[in-house]
């Protein structure tokens, strides 16, 4: 079995895993949290979004927040965008990536963006126009990749095809997302090789949330495959706002336990990836959802 050597972990906490979050987090409380996870050793860690705050309050503060960040070189903090205004705003706020989201359900591009699958990938393309012009990366994000809370079962055909798309319009890497936690290796392994039909699995990640516990199954069979970039998310937090029965992200936390298992390098150190996790989940009073934390918890 020729598993990768070396995966970049892609942080998706401070946006994906607070937007969802019903406590106001104040933006003092976002930097700190994406400083410590910067210390860390995580080289991408996704800041926020400039979408409506009418939908994702959240993200209001998306601009403070880059604004407060120490800028290193060697770390990238890219934001989500929805269209060409958002990319604006983005810029503005002195954005240097962004990453684009379409779904691989129709009925969810519905739901999560009031238009469809098509009508989406349109409205990227005066979006990956200005940001080819300015030399700003794209990454682009593919929801649903496995199951829909309101279609079911999605088809790996319907994956590519979106996937397709996608790298057509000049996305630097897409993020297959399971954004309700349904999937489970052999389907997941199904839904990859369709996709590497169109896309080369050097620029694929996968996302995967951890609602029936197969998140880490899940990413032990892509890595299986080559795919070398994984998103996840400190502490576990996360969810959808789209998706009522989704849980968070796989765990930082326990995804770097797995893959410091297989002796894949990283970069990233545990024990500073815990304390970033505990500490945005003591600001939300909770305990943080990552096992492998709440094991060193006890241990020490």
């Amino acid at each position: 079995m020729n598993l990768p050597t070396r995966v970049r972990l892609v942080e998706m906490g401070p946006r994906d895993g607070l937007q969802n979050e019903a406590v106001a987090v104040a933006t003092a409380v976002k930097i700190r949290l994406i400083e410590d996870l910067a210390a860390a050793g995580l080289s991408d860690i996704e800041a926020g979004a400039f979408v409506s705050p009418k939908w994702v309050p959240q993200m209001a503060d998306s601009a403070a927040v880059l604004a407060g960040l120490r800028r290193d070189p060697a770390k990238r903090y890219p934001v989500l965008v929805p269209n060409l205004q958002g990319l604006e705003a983005a810029i503005a706020a002195g954005a240097r990536e962004i990453a684009v989201f379409a779904a691989a359900s129709e009925r969810f591009s519905q739901r999560n963006t009031n238009c469809t699958i098509a009508e989406s990938l349109e409205r990227f393309q005066p979006v990956m126009a200005k940001a080819r012009d300015l030399g700003m990366p794209v990454r682009g994000y593919v929801s649903c990749v496995l199951g829909c809370p309101y279609a079911g079962a999605i088809a790996p055909a319907a994956v590519a095809s979106v996937a397709k798309s996608l790298n057509d319009l000049g996305c630097s890497e897409i993020s297959l997302g399971d954004t309700i936690g349904i999937g489970t290796p052999l389907a997941t392994q199904r839904m990859i090789g369709a996709v590497a039909a169109h896309v080369p699995v050097a620029r694929l990640a996968a996302h995967f949330h951890d609602t029936y516990g197969q998140a880490l199954a899940n990413l032990y069979a892509v890595l299986q495959l080559g795919i070398a970039v994984i998103d996840s998310s400190v502490a576990g937090l996360g969810g959808c706002p789209y998706a009522k029965c989704a849980s968070g992200n796989a765990a930082s936390e326990d995804v770097l336990y797995m893959l410091n298992g297989l002796g894949i390098e990283t970069g990233v150190e545990l024990d500073k990836l815990i304390a970033a996790g505990r500490f945005i989940a003591d600001f939300l009073g909770r305990p943080p959802g990552s096992k492998v934390s709440q094991a060193w918890t006890s241990k020490n």
